[in-house]
């Protein structure tokens, strides 16, 4: 069992992670609080539901339970599914007292985030994701939003959920493409933060690919240690936190040009941060030799390495003009010192961009 506390005074929670935690959640002093709660809103979609859903309702067996399934997808983080939820909540009379539980991905969680922030101004959730890129990344440190189609993410709030249970074993039902765009995730954490850890999945690659239990439950871990205290330092992202956008800034914009879910969060990332690092590399701070390497990681963890077909520089200019990094009218990225730091700048001109972009189609 891996434990990762994320300390921000009174809203300070607990992530746990271990095999079989979905099942033996109860046994845990971490989580006592939360079986206490009168109403509960399992907030979920039609994949998931079949899988992990009974055993969720049994984690609060005696209390007033509700489910919401809402469709699956990043086409469906939107205002409607958020009215959708909400309407939800207040025709079941829900109080404010109740606790929101996510249960699913990157989707689920920050649309059910969002909706906990807002109904009847704040009330509590948990986060059970149910994913890799969720359960490395998005399940932990309170950032919850919905989609708009100018920008992904950029009506959402700051709400921090009560605790984070992370079961490494609900990934063997997640496909092989998704575990993939999780992978992303966890190499982003690696190439801005820490040189050893990217060795480190170089060395497990087989086991992680084979999803050895013991090695998925100390990868999760190492990301959400990272991440846990890089939130605790920096909250709201004033500063530090936005280094964990490595990859974003070209990544949302691949996501917002082909239409939300054509691409998954994970792929539009991953050559995102290849399109960091060719950048940094043109600055002098990267060598090919080690682009070359970044770019061998993701492949050898399945994902992709060029934008999509079609999609040109000027196609990028729009949806980054928008990115929440933009400061003063300045576009702003996250680029590298070195490999294993990152560094956010706004100093990148048009013709810097427009020449990495080129190199991709040398």
């Amino acid at each position: 069992m891996e434990k990762v506390a994320v300390q921000l005074g009174q809203r300070s929670y607990p992530i746990v992670i271990a095999p079989a935690l979905l099942a033996n959640a109860k046994l845990q002093p971490e989580f006592s609080a939360l079986w206490h709660y009168r109403q509960v809103i399992i907030i979920t979609n039609p994949t998931i539901a079949p899988l992990y859903l009974s055993s969720v309702r049994d984690l609060f067996a005696g209390a007033d339970v509700h489910e919401l399934q809402i469709p699956d997808g990043e086409s469906f983080k939107t205002l409607q599914t958020f009215e959708q939820a909400t309407s939800f909540l207040l025709q079941q009379k829900i109080s404010r007292d109740a606790l929101l539980v996510a249960l699913g991905g990157g989707v689920i969680g920050d649309l059910t985030g969002f909706v906990a922030a807002c109904y009847q101004r704040g009330i509590e959730f948990l986060q059970i994701p149910t994913t890799l890129l969720s359960q490395v990344d998005s399940s932990v440190g309170g950032k919850t939003a919905v989609n708009h189609p100018l920008g992904k993410n950029m009506i959402g709030a700051f709400k921090q959920p009560q605790a984070v249970l992370i079961d490494p074993l609900v990934l063997r039902t997640l496909p092989e493409r998704e575990f993939a765009a999780g992978m992303a995730e966890v190499i982003k954490y690696a190439l801005l933060g820490d040189a050893s850890f990217f060795d480190w999945l170089l060395a497990e690659s087989d086991a992680i690919t084979k999803q050895s239990p013991a090695v998925l439950s100390e990868m999760i871990r190492r990301c959400c240690q990272m991440k846990a205290d890089i939130v605790s330092r920096d909250e709201t992202e004033q500063g530090e936190r936005a280094l964990l956008n490595l990859g974003h800034t070209f990544g949302h914009a691949i996501e917002a040009w082909l239409g939300y879910g054509t691409w998954l969060h994970g792929e539009a990332v991953a050559v995102g941060m290849l399109m960091a690092a060719k950048l940094s590399a043109s600055r002098g701070d990267l060598s090919s030799e080690q682009v070359d390497t970044i770019s061998t990681m993701l492949t050898l963890f399945k994902l992709p390495v060029l934008p999509p077909a079609g999609m040109q520089i000027a196609d990028f200019f729009p949806y980054m003009k928008t990115d929440k990094k933009v400061k003063a009218g300045k576009m702003r990225f996250v680029l590298f010192e070195q490999l294993g730091q990152a560094v956010l700048v706004d100093d990148v001109t048009d013709v810097e961009l427009n020449q990495v972009f080129a190199n991709f189609h040398v």
